[in-house]
């Protein structure tokens, strides 16, 4: 049977990706299943895509309960991991979907949640971050936007290559990435056929990249981002640009370094631009740069599902690194098409 896997917050979207891939995985097998106020319901009623799941209940969020596991993945609300977590035995890994562990600045922390601030762990982007993975007991996943734009700009700005004073960033995002409470502004009604913008120069994901960002390049980054729904239940669009006087050519270089070996992260051929249908279902993400001479801006653009690469998928790539795993188990790079 392998390690079990447990999931607070299975309810959810992401928590019900989780449990669709951790079904698929090799070594993996699910353990207790956690669902808040879901507690004692058929997990079936809110995932009918999980048949194999029929006749599970959801149990009630606990430490006891989710201690019963190898390996923990908290997928709540922000806010809501830090206290659970403080509760789980040090030696057990968890991996905590949420934002409660993502800052190093209480500050930051303060400026954009209304809880207290709970500390920092290790940054769950393996692609970027890997060294401080392998082994870990406490992993921070990113947030999904944050992923696209980190993965799009931190290896530019590893290299010197973009100005890190004039960042400007928008994302094109999907409706789960709200999550699955109701909002009236997320009806369909409301949404379809319409792109909005919304919290604008205050998206709680802007100290994270920002963060991520400065690290990479060696010095504090200035940020301008912009976020927009958009009427569809999955992916992300990043659009990312920088002022530059690299070349396409230099730009395509320094992130082909960075990616060509990685498993999930491709840099697209020239000339073909991501889509986000084309990383639906997968832990992928699609990069293509250029740069606006006429401006002297760099343009990168990536695309990735929220649910996958964005959440549950780099979820279970951080667990499998932390457990001594292969990194791709239970984890494709392909796409669901049409």
């Amino acid at each position: 049977m392998g390690a079990r896997a447990a999931v607070a917050g299975a309810s959810g979207y992401a928590g019900g990706e989780l449990l669709r891939l951790l079904l698929a995985h090799p070594s993996l097998s699910l353990g207790p299943v956690a669902g808040g106020s879901s507690a004692g319901k058929p997990v079936t009623d809110l995932h009918p895509h999980l048949p194999q799941l029929d006749g599970l209940v959801f149990a009630e969020t606990t430490p006891e309960v989710l201690a019963e596991a190898d390996v923990v993945f908290l997928a709540l609300p922000h806010g809501q991991s830090s206290a659970l977590a403080a509760a789980l035995p040090d030696g057990l890994p968890v991996v905590d979907l949420g934002a409660d562990h993502r800052l190093a600045s209480a500050d930051d922390w303060a400026r954009f949640y209304d809880t207290e601030y709970a500390g920092e762990w290790p940054y769950g982007l393996p692609e970027l971050f890997r060294d401080q993975l392998a082994g870990a007991t406490r992993i921070a996943g990113p947030g999904c936007n944050a992923t696209a734009m980190t993965l799009a700009l931190g290896p530019l700005l590893a290299a010197g290559l973009v100005d890190a004073q004039d960042l400007v960033t928008t994302t094109i995002s999907g409706t789960s990435g709200a999550g699955r409470g109701l909002a009236a502004s997320l009806l369909a009604s409301q949404v379809m056929g319409d792109l909005s913008a919304y919290k604008v120069a205050a998206h709680r994901h802007t100290p994270e990249v920002r963060q991520s960002l400065s690290r990479l390049a060696g010095a504090p980054v200035s940020l301008s981002y912009t976020p927009t729904l958009a009427p569809m239940p999955r992916g992300i669009l990043a659009t990312c640009t920088a002022r530059t006087s690299a070349s396409t050519a230099e730009l395509r270089a320094a992130l082909k370094r960075q990616y060509d070996d990685e498993p999930f992260v491709h840099v697209l051929p020239e000339g073909r631009w991501p889509h986000t249908a084309s990383t639906v279902g997968s832990n992928a993400c699609h990069l293509q740069v250029a740069v606006d001479e006429d401006a002297g801006r760099a343009v990168v653009v990536a695309a990735l599902d929220n649910l996958g690469k964005g959440a549950a998928g780099q979820a279970l790539q951080c667990a499998n690194l932390a457990i001594g795993l292969p990194e791709t188990a239970g984890l494709t790079a392909s796409g669901v098409a049409p």
